[in-house]
């Protein structure tokens, strides 16, 4: 019941029988639980860290449950304030990130000896990326913040994609969540999973981005032209930028299997979208960060200002913001 809010079941199973009975000392509780008192002592102090418990008014040495309602508000309270500091953690990576790909996507600077090789053309890409592939020996991270895929361009992943699961390395990938609406790229996503992958979808990413054994970072020369070329960044230390950037953002990703929380008011694709066009994002640029065509920018914001009963997005956003429906993100 509460391990989506990361309680574990051993506080959860006490703070339910201390609901049921206020004033049950540790013996009692270990009674009725049948377990040792040292576990009860251990849930105990748990749940006084998830500030769940508060001392009596009667008897300041013991200790009391709060009420389920005010229980909900402090866990909910501790949520908002992780998705926060993710949040914050997210951005700061994606910033320093920039300052990574500004550095040293110099067409100068390119050279073995600065441990940057720049790709000019999509074939000399493909090209590296193949030999990469041979050369993986434990990990592939990667960012496809494409949307759905075509048919054909899935199938010719597939070949390197086997062979790299075959032997064994870990391969995780982020999608948008978009392509759950696209039946190639969600057969593609399947097949990935039977394989051994692990994916999950998100409502945005950064850029497209692909880590191998986190020694080796490839990613585009433009953001907004992918094919001319590619920086292929080497070393531990500014890649490690890079996978600190990927595990923030693997953790906020629904898993490719799993149904995605149903929100009574925003999804989080409306979500995602209302934060960039707050931010000054055009139809086009949020289309391509969603993955989606501007046709459907178009609909969607149209169906968020229709809900909200607000008269132009920026009223639509200030309304979301004044309801608290984009603090969820």
């Amino acid at each position: 019941m509460l391990e989506a809010f990361d309680v574990d079941p051993v506080a959860e199973s006490i703070y339910l029988a201390m609901l049921k009975s206020p004033l049950a000392g540790i013996a009692e509780l270990a009674e009725r639980l049948g377990w040792e008192e040292a576990r009860i002592r251990s849930g105990l102090d748990e749940l006084a860290r998830l500030s769940l418990l508060r001392p009596s008014w009667e008897n300041p040495l013991a200790m009391r449950p709060v009420s389920p309602e005010a229980g909900l508000e402090i866990l909910l309270a501790r949520q908002r304030v992780d998705l926060l500091r993710r949040q914050h953690q997210i951005e700061e990576g994606q910033a320093a990130l920039q300052v990574l790909i500004a550095e040293y996507a110099h067409p100068n600077r390119g050279s073995a000896s600065t441990g940057v090789e720049e790709l000019i053309g999509l074939d000399a890409v493909r090209e590296r990326l193949e030999r990469l592939a041979y050369q993986t020996r434990h990990q592939v991270l990667a960012f496809a913040p494409d949307g759905a895929q075509t048919e054909e361009a899935l199938a010719a992943s597939r070949p390197l994609n086997a062979l790299l699961l075959e032997r064994g390395v870990e391969m995780r990938t982020l999608y948008l969540n978009s392509v759950r609406n696209d039946a190639p790229t969600c057969a593609h996503a399947e097949w990935l999973g039977e394989m051994g992958a692990l994916v999950r979808t998100v409502p945005v990413l950064p850029i497209r981005m692909l880590i191998v054994d986190r020694m080796y970072a490839v990613v585009p020369l433009d953001m907004e032209n992918t094919a001319a070329g590619a920086v292929v960044v080497r070393g531990a230390a500014p890649v490690a930028v890079m996978c600190a950037l990927f595990e923030q953002i693997w953790q906020t990703g629904t898993p490719f299997g799993d149904q995605q929380e149903v929100c009574p008011e925003l999804t989080d694709q409306e979500r995602a979208l209302l934060n960039l066009l707050l931010q000054g994002d055009t139809d086009e640029q949020a289309a391509r960060k969603l993955g989606v065509s501007p046709r459907t920018v178009g609909r969607m914001g149209a169906e968020i200002m229709a809900r909200l009963g607000a008269r132009s997005r920026f009223q639509a956003g200030a309304l979301a913001a004044e309801r608290g429906w984009l603090a969820q993100t």
